[in-house]
């Protein structure tokens, strides 16, 4: 089975990270007959607060406790990178971007612009993507569609959604399959 790239896209609550997960264990399990069928889940997020660190705690007790797990919330493909040095994986499971997104935007001067915000974000995702091409594995990336909603009031929240809305398409244009969760329902949109 050739490599691939899978982008799964939706909004919140849509059932992006379940999705990604059986994905992650079918493939997984499809490639444990022939080279082993290890999974490595990226996780981005950061616990600032009681509410996340609740949300960290169910998507870690949801999983499987034999994948191996990489908090990565920034500088993710470099932190992916030596993971897979150390121990090869069948499937590497990123989620999600929109976190990471939101990591890398928290570290961009106050009073950067959308270009200068926009290029540390596809530094990110251009490093994710080197990674992903000099692996074997299969790539699970989990993001949200942020531009379907109410345009945000604040300069920031937008400068987000437009950066995080090209990072997507980036993703989009490289993967090999793109599926848009609606209510628990995958629609494939390519591949």
């Amino acid at each position: 089975m050739a490599k691939r790239l899978t982008l799964i896209l939706g909004g919140a609550r849509s059932g992006k990270s379940s999705h990604a997960e059986r994905l992650a264990a079918e493939q997984a399990a499809a490639q444990e007959r022939t080279q082993g069928g290890s999974v490595l889940y990226v996780a981005t997020a950061e616990a600032w607060d009681d509410e996340m660190r609740s949300r960290i705690a169910a998507h870690r007790a949801q999983r499987p406790a034999h994948w191996r797990t990489l908090e990565a919330p920034r500088r993710t493909g470099a932190a992916i990178a030596v993971a897979l040095q150390e121990e090869a994986a069948a499937v590497v499971l990123v989620d999600c971007l929109t976190l990471l997104a939101n990591n890398v935007l928290m570290e961009v001067p106050p009073d950067a612009g959308e270009a200068e915000a926009t290029a540390a974000l596809m530094a990110e995702v251009d490093a994710l993507l080197a990674v992903w091409a000099a692996s074997q594995a299969e790539w699970i990336l989990v993001s949200n569609e942020v531009g379907l909603g109410v345009v945000p009031a604040y300069p920031l929240g937008r400068l987000y959604r437009d950066a995080l809305g090209r990072a997507n398409q980036r993703l989009a244009a490289a993967a090999d399959t793109v599926l848009l969760m609606v209510a628990g329902i995958a629609m494939q949109v390519k591949g």
